[in-house]
C-alpha cells in the first residue's frame, strides 16, 4: 500500500478496465486474434510505456487497472505470443509499402506519417522483446513497485446478473481470483464485476425458457456482493443511478448516438465509498465505488468529448491493405472523402491542453461535492482500451494527467485500495439491479436479438452444476480431465461479450458463431462425460475429439470443478 500523507482536499481515482473475449484459435481477421494483437499493440504496450516513464520520475499513478482474467491467458498464451511478433512485422511492411506510394505521388505530409507508423511498430516490437514477451511480467512489476493497483474481473466476463445459477455467479469470482494468483503471487484487492453489472439478493426467475421450451422456474438468489465477499475481495464498482443519481447519465456502453450530457441533484453523494448492505452475514465487508458521469463522458464520448476533438487521429478512416490511418478527425460527422490529413504536432498541444482541462474538472466537482468527515473521492472508470486503439493519443493524455496532478498537489491520485485502507467508507447502501448499459438496466444483454443465447446457456449452467455435485468425476483422471474441460466452455459460454456484439451489431456473425461454437463443444464434451459415466472410459473418437476441443480452448489450467458444486462458495461465509 502507498501511504497517504497530507490529507488533499480530494482524491481522483481512475480505473483502466482491460478486456477482450478469447479469441486465441477462433479466427483471426477480421474478428479474432486481430483484436489481441490491435489492442496488444496500440493500448497495452503504450500504457506500460507511459508507466515506466511515470516510474522513472518517481510520478504516482495510483489508478487500478484490471486485467480480465481471460485476458491474462491469452496474453501468456504460446500461439499469442509466438504470432504477435509477426503481426507487428506486418504493420511495419504496411508502412513502408504506403510511404512508397505517398512518396512517389508527391503526398509529403502523408509519407512522413507512414514513417511514424514504422516507428510506432518497432516500439511495439522492441519492447515486447524488452518484457521478454511477458505483458503480464511487465504489469506485475509496476503493481509490486506500488505505482498502480492491478485488480480482477470474473473469469470470462461474464455477466453476472443474468447468470442462471449462484454457483456460476461464484464460480466466474473464485476462477477469476485463483487465476490472479497464478499470475500475480497474491490475491486481488478488488473486482471489476463485468458491465458493472449488479443485482441483489432476492427472488429471481429465469427471464426465458430453455431451449426446448421447458420453464426453469426462479429461486432465491445471492446478490453480487455476497459473492464478491465470500473471495475476500474489498470493492467493485457499479454506475452512476445505482447510488441514487437521477436522471440517468450516458454510459461507454450505451448503444446508438451518445446520450446528451446531463445535470442532476445528487440524492447520495457520489464522491464516497460506501459498504454494500447485503443480505447475509459476514466478516468481509465490500465497499462499492460509483461512476461519476460529467468526467466520464469528457473522456469517453466521440461526440461531445476530448477523442472527438478535430485534431486527434481519425480511428475509422483506414488505408488498405495495411489499415493504416493518414487522417485527423476533422470535426464531428465529417464525412470520410473529407477528413483532411492528421498533424502529429497539432494534436500534441490537443493533449496537454485535454489534460490541463480534465484535472480542472476534477478540482471543480470535488470542491462542489458535499462535505463529510471524510474526503472526497472521485470515481473515474473507463476501458482500457479506449486509450491507444479507439482514442490514440489517449496513452499520453494519461500520462500528462498524472503529471498534472502530481505538479498541483491539492487534489491527489489514488488506487481504491489505498482510500479504503486509509479512510474507509462513508456509510452503507442498498442498490437496485443495474448495470453501465443502454437504460442502466439488462437490455443490452437480454432483449429479443439474444434470448436464445440464454435458452441455451441456462439449461447448460444447470447441467454444468448437478454433475459437478453428484461427484462421479472424483477420484479419476479421465473423469476430471472431462468435466474441466466442461467447466471451461461453460464459463467461454457465458462471456457478456457474445450479447454485446450481437445487440450492437459490431461484429454479430462472429458472435453468434463463437457461442454456438461453445455451445456445440459444450454439448459434446457433456455427452463424452455420459459415456465416460456408463463405462469408466471413452472410445478413440471421443479422445480425439476432446483432445481436439482442449487444444482450442487451453485456458484455466488449473480450473476446479468444485466450484460448481451445489452450495459452493469460498471461506469468507462460514469458514468452508
Amino acid at each position: 500500500m502507498t501511504e497517504i500523507r497530507n490529507t488533499p482536499a480530494g482524491f481522483l481515482t481512475l480505473t483502466l478496465h482491460a478486456h477482450l473475449p478469447y479469441v486465441v484459435n477462433h479466427g483471426t481477421w477480421p474478428h479474432g486474434m486481430e483484436w489481441l494483437h490491435e489492442a496488444t499493440a496500440e493500448t497495452y504496450l503504450p500504457l506500460l510505456r507511459v508507466l515506466g516513464n511515470l516510474h522513472r520520475d518517481g510520478i504516482p499513478a495510483q489508478f487500478n487497472l484490471n486485467l480480465s482474467p481471460i485476458l491474462l491467458e491469452q496474453m501468456v498464451h504460446p500461439v499469442f505470443v509466438a504470432e504477435f511478433p509477426k503481426y507487428v512485422t506486418r504493420k511495419i511492411q504496411a508502412a513502408k509499402e504506403d510511404e512508397a506510394v505517398f512518396a512517389g505521388a508527391g503526398e509529403v505530409a502523408y509519407a512522413g506519417m507512414a514513417r511514424r507508423w514504422q516507428a510506432f511498430y518497432q516500439a511495439a516490437l522492441d519492447d515486447f522483446e524488452a518484457v521478454g514477451q511477458n505483458i503480464v511480467a511487465a504489469f506485475r512489476r509496476f503493481h509490486e513497485a506500488g505505482l498502480i493497483d492491478v485488480i480482477t474481473g470474473a473469469a470470462t466476463h461474464g455477466y453476472l446478473p443474468l447468470l442462471g445459477t449462484d454457483e456460476s455467479v461464484r464460480a466466474q469470482i473464485r476462477t477469476a481470483v485463483k487465476t490472479y494468483i497464478r499470475h500475480f503471487g497474491k490475491p486481488p484487492s478488488g473486482i471489476w464485476v463485468p458491465e458493472c453489472g449488479y443485482r441483489p439478493a432476492g427472488f429471481w426467475s429465469y427471464p426465458v425458457k430453455a431451449a426446448d421450451g421447458a420453464s426453469l422456474g426462479g429461486f432465491e438468489r445471492i446478490g453480487v456482493e455476497q459473492a464478491v465477499g465470500e473471495s475476500d475481495l474489498d470493492f467493485f464498482f457499479v454506475d452512476t443511478h445505482l447510488v441514487g443519481q437521477t436522471p440517468r447519465a450516458a454510459s461507454p456502453y450505451s448503444v446508438g448516438q451518445d446520450e446528451a450530457p446531463v445535470s442532476y441533484a445528487p440524492q447520495r453523494s457520489l464522491y464516497q465509498a460506501y459498504t454494500v448492505e447485503g443480505a447475509f452475514e459476514r466478516d468481509h465487508a465490500v465497499a462499492v465505488f460509483a461512476r461519476d458521469p460529467k468526467t466520464g463522458l469528457q473522456v469517453w464520448s466521440g461526440e461531445i468529448g476530448y477523442p472527438g476533438d478535430a485534431q486527434y487521429l481519425d480511428f475509422h478512416k483506414k488505408r488498405y491493405p495495411g489499415g493504416h490511418r493518414y487522417w485527423q478527425v476533422t470535426g464531428a460527422r465529417v464525412p470520410m472523402e473529407d477528413k483532411r490529413p492528421y498533424w502529429p504536432q497539432q494534436a500534441e498541444e490537443r493533449i496537454r491542453t485535454h489534460a490541463e482541462h480534465f484535472v480542472q474538472m476534477v478540482r471543480e466537482a470535488l470542491a462542489a461535492s458535499p462535505k463529510g468527515e471524510k474526503p472526497a473521492v472521485l470515481t473515474a472508470p473507463f476501458d482500457a482500451e479506449l486509450f491507444g486503439h479507439w482514442w490514440f493519443e489517449g496513452p499520453e493524455w494519461l500520462e500528462a494527467v498524472c503529471r498534472a496532478f502530481a505538479a498541483q498537489g491539492d487534489v491527489a491520485l489514488t488506487s481504491c485500495k489505498d482510500y479504503l485502507a486509509a479512510y474507509g467508507t462513508g456509510g452503507s447502501i442498498t442498490m437496485h439491479e443495474g448495470s453501465w448499459g443502454t437504460g442502466g438496466d439488462d437490455r443490452v444483454w437480454l432483449n429479443a436479438e439474444t434470448t436464445w443465447t440464454y435458452g441455451q446457456l441456462y439449461p447448460a449452467e444447470i447441467a454444468v452444476r448437478e454433475i459437478c455435485s453428484a461427484g462421479v468425476w472424483r477420484g479419476s483422471e479421465l473423469g476430471t480431465r472431462i468435466v474441466k474441460q466442461m467447466c471451461r466452455e461453460l464459463l467461454l459460454l457465458e462471456a457478456s461479450d457474445w450479447q454485446f456484439l450481437i445487440t450492437t451489431g459490431a461484429a454479430r456473425d462472429y458472435a453468434e458463431l463463437r457461442f454456438a461454437t461453445h455451445h456445440t463443444q459444450f454439448q459434446a464434451v457433456k455427452r463424452i462425460f455420459e459415456a465416460f459415466v456408463e463405462t469408466s472410459k471413452i472410445g478413440r473418437e471421443d479422445e480425439e475429439k476432446l483432445a481436439a476441443i482442449e487444444g482450442r480452448d487451453s485456458v484455466f489450467t488449473d480450473i476446479d470443478p468444485e466450484f460448481w458444486m451445489r452450495g459452493a462458495h469460498a471461506r469468507g461465509v462460514d469458514g468452508q
